[in-house]
């Protein structure tokens, strides 16, 4: 009986407890859910918080314990291990410039946001304020509409919103002094959001705050999906104050209010973009720190693991994978870190491209250009940066024979002619911290070449190898050249077989140069950032007689002898001071909006063009010279 009670006592006493806790436990949870900060649960639909997120779930994904995926099949353990390999490969490749696997990268982050974050059609609105125009900032605007645009137009998306909407128009700026420029300001975005706007599916907002997730945290910030457009360019760091040069007796710091503060563009609210030869200011967008502008600058160089960028090596040369050449400098060698990175359309890599049809007598030139590669001119493509070189070098090379084996030296692997001509036997070579371009051009010497390509002649070793390659290395060169003129081409060429010690004396030197160069094509841009070709001029080498007078010789005379001896050394300082070595005679020039025929090509040059040529081409350009300069 009394072990009965004792029993029932205890039961009772245990249930009690329990009922006791669960109450404690209740009011705590309460409390706790009550005295919880209410802003606690909106932090996690930040960007920052859903930055660590993604960054914290990749890194599981790609690190997880081999020896837990035992209790899988077969199947199943190496479906995962391929799944993981390939997310590692598009990690890593995303970052240098590789659009398939920055694709990949963000399907992982979307599948990871819609399947684990409670993300919906209402609280995504916190991330980003899609439902309220008013509180969405110019960059929200801008990423907006581009991502409409992109589902319609692809790679044209920004090419697109700036053409339908007037915006690479010359503005007047005002600032210290009345000027204008190509700018893109807010209030300009602001007015293409209104007009473009339209309603987004649940899938829209969330593709946006993904590429917003991906570009902070693998991609280079505001600029990724800029890079990626079909422009010619994009750069920043480039204008606005550096943080280290604000000073606080500035004039722009008197005023100690935010708005002024505000009003003041600093290094990292910079971002520029080269579009259809227009450099043009996206004042609408920024880096937002320095840190963000320092982070992109240090990324975006890094394919092929070019080498560290460091103080003691303060700017780097590089390509990225889709064939952008990038460039990037840091203090103490620039005065802030900046970087711009050039594309190269090959998509537009045709003369009916390159020469619009605006232009009258269009075919003229593009004629000319056609028989002067057939012919195999050595030809230097001049002008100043952003007038075309490049793109219309990679134009003419299809009209290179197709039996031509082409080789190219490069200090970046800019041209990427094997991407346009996939059955021509093209290698191209470029410098590295190994190896010499001086090496790599004796190399090529071994490699069956037959036209060599010089992406650019920018220093004094590479005119040297243009020399060497058209005397001895090839049928025939094409290269390009900043020079303004004909004559500034040549002096330049010469000056630089001066100086790295191929001749000494300066008239040899004029004279090499000029008995190699044939043609010089000279690009153009004019303000509105329209590119056409100002001339195409051919350098004609004077005869001249090699022979000195030496009449003297056989006067006995000795007052006629010395007059004679004065004339004989008269003659050898003309000719070393002021005697012509050349002539430059325009072919065709570029006058009021089209093309005219100057002068016929010389004698000399249409023997040794219709050399190379085919019967039927043989006749086409005697046909074409006859009707076009009589």
């Amino acid at each position: 009986m009394l072990t009965s009670q004792w029993i029932n006592t205890s039961l009772i006493v245990v249930m009690v407890f329990v009922i006791g806790v669960i109450v404690i436990f209740k009011l705590t949870e309460k409390r706790e859910s009550n005295s919880k900060d209410p802003h606690d649960l909106d932090k996690k639909f930040t960007i920052p918080a859903m930055v660590e997120f993604v960054k914290k779930a990749l890194n599981e994904i790609t690190t997880s314990n081999v020896d837990i995926l035992g209790l899988l099949s077969e199947e199943e353990y190496n479906r995962h291990i391929s799944q993981r390999l390939q997310l590692k490969k598009a990690l890593k490749g995303s970052t240098y410039g590789d659009r398939n696997d920055k694709n990949y990268v963000k399907s992982t982050i979307f599948d990871l946001l819609y399947k684990n974050y409670g993300l919906n059609s209402e609280n995504i609105n916190l991330v980003i304020p899609f439902n309220n125009g008013k509180q969405l900032t110019s960059q929200d605007k801008f990423e907006i509409i581009i991502h409409k645009y992109k589902k319609k137009y692809g790679m044209d998306a920004l090419s697109k919103m700036i053409d339908n909407n007037n915006l690479a128009e010359l503005k007047e700026m005002i600032d210290d002094h009345q000027s204008e420029s190509y700018i893109i300001t807010v209030a300009e975005m602001d007015d293409v959001f209104n007009k473009e706007q339209k309603s987004l599916t649940f899938e829209d907002m969330l593709s946006i705050v993904v590429q917003r997730i991906y570009q902070e945290f693998k991609g280079f910030s505001v600029i990724d999906d800029i890079r990626d457009m079909r422009i010619d360019g994009v750069s920043g760091g480039v204008s606005g104050i550096p943080i280290d040069q604000i000073d606080p007796d500035d004039d722009l710091m008197i005023s100690s209010s935010q708005t002024k503060m505000k009003s003041i563009p600093l290094g990292h609210d910079s971002v520029w973009i080269f579009y259809k030869g227009k450099t043009i200011h996206l004042a609408f967008l920024s880096f937002n720190t320095e840190a963000e502008l320092k982070r992109v600058c240090q990324n975006i160089y890094r394919y092929n693991n070019p080498g560290q960028l460091s103080d003691a090596n303060g700017f780097k040369v590089n390509d990225m994978k889709d064939g952008s050449r990038v460039v990037v400098v840091r203090p103490s060698f620039s005065e802030s870190w900046a970087f711009f990175v050039r594309k190269f359309d090959t998509g537009s890599a045709h003369l009916e491209e390159l020469i619009s049809e605006k232009d009258t007598n269009r075919v003229l030139v593009i004629t000319l250009l056609i028989y002067l590669i057939k012919g195999c001119r050595i030809i230097g493509l001049t002008g100043a940066q952003g007038t075309g070189k490049t793109t219309l070098l990679m134009a003419l090379v299809r009209y290179i024979h197709a039996s031509y084996t082409i080789r190219v030296q490069e200090m970046t692997f800019e041209l990427r002619l094997r991407k346009i001509y996939h059955n021509r036997n093209i290698l191209s070579f470029r410098e590295t911290d190994t190896i010499t371009g001086q090496a790599g051009l004796d190399l090529q010497k071994k490699t069956d070449g037959v036209v060599n390509l010089l992406g650019e002649i920018a220093t004094d070793v590479v005119a040297a190898w243009m020399i060497q390659m058209a005397q001895v290395a090839s049928l025939f060169t094409l290269f390009t050249h900043h020079a303004k003129t004909t004559k500034s081409l040549i002096e330049s060429i010469r000056n630089s077989l001066l100086k790295t010690g191929m001749f000494t004396n300066e008239k040899i030197a004029e004279q090499q140069v000029v008995s190699v160069l044939n043609f010089d094509i000279h690009m153009k841009k004019d303000q509105d950032g329209k590119r056409y070709i100002e001339r195409i001029t051919e350098i004609v080498p004077l005869d001249l007689d090699t022979d000195y007078p030496t009449d003297y010789r056989d006067i006995s005379d000795p007052q006629a002898k010395m007059e004679s001896f004065m004339n004989t050394t008269t003659e050898y300082f003309r000719r070393q001071t002021d005697r012509k070595l050349y002539e430059a005679k325009n072919i065709i020039e570029y006058r009021v909006g089209g093309y005219v025929p100057v002068n016929r090509i010389s004698t000399r040059n249409q023997e040794e063009m219709l050399e190379f040529m085919s019967p039927r081409e043989r006749n086409e350009f005697i046909e074409f010279t006859e009707k076009n300069w009589g």
